[in-house]
């Protein structure tokens, strides 16, 4: 287990993300339409809030108006909230409130796939990049196959890896925004 990520400008974030499961399954939640140092600071701002990350209390709370509170965790407080809430009694309800258990009950690369896929608001590119920062950053074996051939967030491995994979996917937004629109 790595002692940090470097997902976001504060060293107290990063240590959080990588020591506790739920922080990590928190910010990937979160990682939609906002930077990705504003959605893995996320985590850390509500339990500073809230003074926990227990999924069973935070299924329990008020999360709109801890998400609310200034400055806010999301760009869309409310939606975000709701999110949380979500994950926090999905993890409660499918894996005795250990978020680490997404990972570790699974028994092999398409298990993992599916418990992933199975979290409130992972879609297939978030499957990617969890299964990238659980394989490259966590050592976690069966998570390889969930790898993608493009960068992720499973190869920030630094403050400068992270503005490099930023910028990468800026590029690659334009890039496919063009496609799109040909």
């Amino acid at each position: 287990m790595p002692d940090r990520l470097y997902f976001t400008n504060s060293e107290e974030a990063n240590e959080l993300i990588a020591k506790d499961p739920m922080a990590l399954l928190i910010g990937f939640a979160l990682d939609q339409q906002v930077s990705v140092p504003k959605a893995f600071s996320g985590p850390l701002a509500i339990r500073e809030r809230l003074g926990t990350l227990d999924p069973a209390q935070l299924a329990a709370a008020d999360l709109d108006s801890v998400f609310r509170e200034k400055p806010a965790i999301h760009r869309f407080p409310g939606k975000m909230a709701e999110r949380v809430q979500e994950l926090s009694a999905h993890v409660r309800d499918e894996y005795d409130g250990d978020a680490a258990q997404v990972w570790t009950r699974a028994k092999n690369g398409a298990e993992l796939r599916e418990s992933i896929e199975a979290l409130p608001g992972f879609g297939e590119m978030k499957v990617k990049s969890l299964g990238a920062v659980l394989a490259k950053r966590f050592k976690v074996a069966k998570a390889k196959s969930l790898v993608p051939p493009h960068p992720t967030l499973g190869d920030v491995d630094s403050p400068q890896a992270l503005l490099d994979y930023q910028a990468a996917k800026r590029a690659h937004k334009a890039e496919w925004k063009k496609m799109k629109a040909a």
